[in-house]
């Protein structure tokens, strides 16, 4: 295997797949924004570190980094606490001031004819091919500390991303815990721009995160998602990079993370679009199913006898579209809820129980609504006709406790009961 192959692959894997560890925690905090200034500002502190030490020495261009990096996010936090100004402005504020003075120190180097000496582009647009050993070797140590910092400090991190004010009441130090979030934020995406550079850098930070964050809802499996996504595109893109002359492995670890991330909001299997399709369906599917039932149900409950009703009888009652009235109509009796008599229909004793939990729900919601929060009687039908589909056995029981088991709703309609 290529040498210099081999190299981009290790380097770009252990930088992806740790910023997205840490990028995790940012992306649940709703700092994603912030990851991306950080990211940005920290080009001038490469620069000077540069012209500081006159060399290319990657340990004290990281630490130029790191040190610009931590001024550029508790300048945020001084801006967002000192004054007026949203998180936005601050962010906005604080990114375009760093990486405005990065840029014109970068300038006065190229003019120096330092330029090609420093290879200081690769910070601002990532330069994967460029990695040697020793890179390897620091990159190695810096994703070992991160690692081992998440590990330490994972339930801290956890907390304070979710609940600091319990943090605080257990007595954690939740400065120490936001200290080192910071360091180590700063620190994944100071080795994270070797790759793809500041510009695309909070697509490597937040991209995994997001797409991990659609398949579940457990923090240590959206972690290890997370890195998984993120090694998987650094492979990918740099074997694509490595085939394809001339074309940059950044760029293209940034699309495959692209491409996993627009897979995973289209088909995840819970939250993903089409799975909201298929669920939103199903639930107009049974919220139409449930209220031909209904309907059939009060008919009988009026008329005091079981009830033969035609479809425009039905549509007469209650407007619905002929093609979903006819193919629910199909379903209920493919289900034996109801039966058709020569183009009329009515409720089977299974269909009749279905009917009645229905109308139940709708009525003591109905009651619960007037009861307990104060609401006219005239104003509650619409909140009762979107709860009746809702309400699950165990919601249904609680409410009969709490209305004390009654027999009658605000317009004293009965409340039907299962039959002994």
């Amino acid at each position: 295997m290529d040498p210099v192959f081999l190299k981009v692959l290790v380097g770009t894997t252990l930088l992806a797949a740790t910023s997205s560890v840490v990028g995790a925690f940012s992306y649940l905090k709703g700092q994603s924004l912030v990851g991306d200034a950080i990211a940005h500002a920290l080009l001038p502190g490469v620069v000077l570190a540069f012209i500081l030490g006159g060399i290319r020495n990657s340990s004290f261009l990281i630490l130029g980094a790191l040190i610009s990096g931590l001024l550029a996010h508790y300048g945020i936090g001084y801006i967002e606490n000192k004054t007026k100004l949203k998180s936005d402005t601050a962010v906005s504020l604080v990114l375009s001031t760093f990486f405005g003075f990065g840029i014109m120190l970068l300038s006065y180097i190229q003019r120096t004819g330092q330029g090609q000496q420093a290879g200081l582009e690769r910070f601002l647009l990532g330069k994967a091919a460029a990695i040697t050993m020793q890179d390897i070797y620091i990159f190695s140590a810096l994703a070992l500390v991160l690692i081992i910092g998440v590990g330490l400090f994972y339930k801290g991190f956890q907390l304070m991303t979710f609940n600091e004010d319990f943090a605080h009441a257990i007595g954690l130090p939740m400065p120490l815990i936001r200290f080192t979030f910071t360091v180590l934020t700063v620190l994944a995406i100071t080795i994270g721009i070797q790759t793809v550079g500041v510009v695309l850098m909070a697509a490597l930070l937040i991209t995994p995160s997001a797409a991990a964050r659609v398949w579940t809802n457990s923090l240590p499996a959206m972690l290890a998602l997370a890195a998984s996504f993120a090694g998987v595109a650094a492979v990918m893109g740099t074997y694509i990079s490595s085939v394809l002359p001339k074309m940059p492995t950044g760029p293209w670890v940034v699309l495959v993370l692209a491409f996993f991330g627009f897979s995973s909001l289209l088909f995840a299997p819970k939250r993903g679009w089409f799975s909201k399709q298929r669920r939103a369906k199903a639930n107009q599917r049974k919220t139409i199913r449930e209220n031909v039932l209904k309907l059939l149900f009060q008919q009988e409950e009026q008329r005091g006898l079981p009830t033969l009703l035609s479809i425009e009888e039905i549509q007469g009652i209650r407007e619905m579209r002929l093609d979903r009235l006819t193919s629910t109509l199909k379903e209920l009796k493919n289900r034996l809820l109801i039966i058709d008599h020569g183009g009329s229909y009515g409720l089977t004793e299974l269909g009749r129980g279905e009917g009645r939990r229905v109308v139940r729900l709708h009525r003591l919601w109905e009651l619960y609504l007037t009861e307990r929060l104060g609401m006219a009687a005239d104003h509650i039908h619409p909140q009762a006709e979107t709860m009746e589909h809702v309400i699950t056995p165990e919601i249904e029981e609680l409410l009969v406790t709490e209305l004390g088991n009654p027999e009658v709703d605000p317009h004293q309609s009965p409340i039907p009961y299962e039959e002994d």
